[in-house]
């Protein structure tokens, strides 16, 4: 294969997650039709009016990759100040987070299916979001799988282009290996500065609630890892 033909070759993108098909229940097979219209935004090449989307103007929240949605909608429900976006690719996931949405009534959160990075690219606009929260993200505990890491230098970049100056990204993991990771790779940056870093044993967290994870992380042992980093301003 000659150089010029290789390089007109498109490469594979490198994926933070894998999709589980997972066995979606009558119930939340019933949401993802039903409650769709009232919580789903589908994606598409085009930016998000936020204004619009939420038909009022809100800080607005990006948590990425919301598992079950449990915590995210005690979150949503606990900030009706605040304005929450949603991403999460497995739909008996999304089918939970719209079932709970339902039943308890929240009118400030949507969700999207779809990868978090092509949503961040391609639909939230720039100088959007308050805070991004990424909370117990796949560790991909393999040293030859950690460039699948979500946290990169790259989502570091994309992250800061899209938060307000002073806007925050809050991780947790319950793994101490991509907690140095995570401390590396935003070190690293001037984009950003971390202002809180809090390593407990699950009794310790930022304001956000326990999620699935964090609890089965906490059955196996493992410690948890609380990070809070501010974007500084552009120059």
């Amino acid at each position: 294969m000659t150089r010029e033909h290789d390089d007109a070759v498109p490469r594979r993108t490198i994926r933070s997650f894998v999709r589980r098909a997972g066995r979606i229940t009558p119930s939340q097979e019933r949401a993802l039709h039903e409650l769709w219209p009232d919580y789903g935004v589908e994606y598409a090449d085009s930016l998000i009016d936020f204004d619009t989307l939420f038909e009022r103007t809100a800080p607005v929240v990006l948590e990425i990759g919301f598992g079950n949605g449990e915590s995210l909608v005690e979150l949503a429900a606990a900030s009706p100040d605040l304005d929450f976006l949603g991403i999460e690719v497995h739909e008996p996931g999304v089918g939970h987070c719209l079932l709970k949405a339902e039943e308890a009534g929240v009118r400030n959160l949507k969700v999207v299916a779809h990868d978090a990075i092509e949503v961040l690219k391609n639909q939230v606009p720039a100088g959007s979001l308050a805070r991004v929260n990424l909370y117990f993200p796949d560790p991909w505990p393999k040293k030859r799988h950690h460039k699948r890491r979500i946290v990169q230098p790259e989502f570091v970049n994309l992250i800061a282009d899209r938060l307000v100056d002073g806007g925050t990204l809050n991780v947790a993991t319950d793994w101490a290996n991509y907690a140095e990771h995570i401390d590396e790779i935003l070190s690293r940056s001037d984009r950003f500065t971390c202002t809180e870093c809090r390593d407990h044993e699950g009794d310790q967290p930022f304001e956000r609630p326990q999620t699935k994870f964090e609890r089965r992380g906490l059955r196996k042992g493992h410690g948890i890892s609380d990070r809070c980093f501010k974007k500084t301003m552009d120059t």
